[in-house]
């Protein structure tokens, strides 16, 4: 007997060095086949970077099985948003300012079906979606997921519904100070988190002290291998994400933080510091937080993308 497929969602992850789209099952999975990712970067012109999306939500379309239904398109983008405009402004992505992204999107999906149903969020909410709904979060009513890469993004379940905002740009823990620490100036804020903890930021923290790396990859390797300026810039960032996180649960009694992203995975070390870092404060409840790695193993923003979808049906 002939298994009917089952509805999928196109999923589309904005970052600030690459895009991925994919198809995603009902049940949260990556379709065979249908994940495909294209470069961007800080020097990429808006046309490259449409044409970047475009080229890698076609690639995923054409993976559609035969007789499964298309329910519309989820987008998570580095942002900030504005979700009731589908605009997005990404601190990361200097090339787009109020560019229509959920317009671009909806544009390659009416291929395939009339008056798609087409989801803007943060990548921030898109993983911590994805947590939640198939993830290490399943279960928890008050929950953070975050993003620890280029830049540094959240997103939040509170009460166990996902927080949009009045922008739609709830949870956006990286552009939030952390005291007496001063990183690469974002947006002309050197003392957010992600100015201090991002892996681009951190790398050229390294570098002003004398460090003869480039990248994330390069820290991480000479942090394994002992270089004091390596394992000062990762203690640094993570002493700094720990700070952020013991602030948000002071202000939201979270009971878990989710890490994904690049640069979370730089060292095991990281998430050490990190839990230290909480476990030093003075609030009873604050330590109480628990702060875990994302068991999506990468594919977490294209699967909270497409949750924005399939939860809402």
């Amino acid at each position: 007997m002939e298994v009917t497929p089952g509805p999928v969602a196109l999923a589309v992850d904005v970052g600030g060095t690459k895009v991925e789209a994919a198809l995603v099952d009902a049940d949260g999975q990556i379709l065979d086949q249908s994940r495909h990712r294209e470069a961007t970067g800080r020097d990429a012109s808006s046309d490259q970077l449409a044409a970047a999306v475009v080229d890698a939500a076609d690639r995923a379309l054409a993976a559609l099985p035969p007789g499964a239904s298309l329910l519309g398109a989820g987008i998570g983008s580095a942002g900030p948003i504005d979700q009731a405009e589908g605009t997005v402004s990404p601190v990361n992505i200097p090339a787009w300012r109020g560019f229509a992204l959920r317009d671009l999107v909806r544009s390659v999906v009416s291929d395939q079906i009339a008056d798609p149903k087409v989801i803007l969020a943060t990548d921030g909410l898109a993983i911590t979606l994805a947590e939640h709904w198939v993830g290490a979060g399943k279960g928890i009513a008050n929950m953070m997921g975050m993003v620890i890469s280029t830049g540094v993004g959240g997103g939040l379940i509170l009460g166990g519904r996902p927080m949009h905002g009045a922008s739609g740009n709830a949870g956006h823990i990286g552009h939030i100070e952390v005291s007496a620490m001063d990183g690469e100036s974002t947006v002309g804020h050197p003392g957010t988190l992600e100015a201090v903890a991002s892996g681009p930021n951190s790398v050229a923290w390294a570098r002003g002290h004398d460090w003869k790396g480039t990248t994330g990859e390069d820290l991480s390797r000479d942090y394994a291998r002992g270089d004091e300026v390596a394992r000062a810039a990762i203690t640094r960032a993570g002493t700094a994400v720990g700070r952020a996180i013991s602030s948000a649960t002071a202000l939201l009694d979270l009971e878990l933080v989710v890490i994904g992203g690049g640069f979370s995975q730089a060292t095991p070390d990281l998430f050490r510091i990190i839990r230290e870092t909480v476990a030093s404060h003075q609030l009873e409840f604050v330590r109480n937080v628990r702060v875990v790695p994302s068991s999506l193993s990468g594919a977490g923003p294209l699967i909270g993308a497409a949750a924005l979808v399939h939860l809402a049906h």
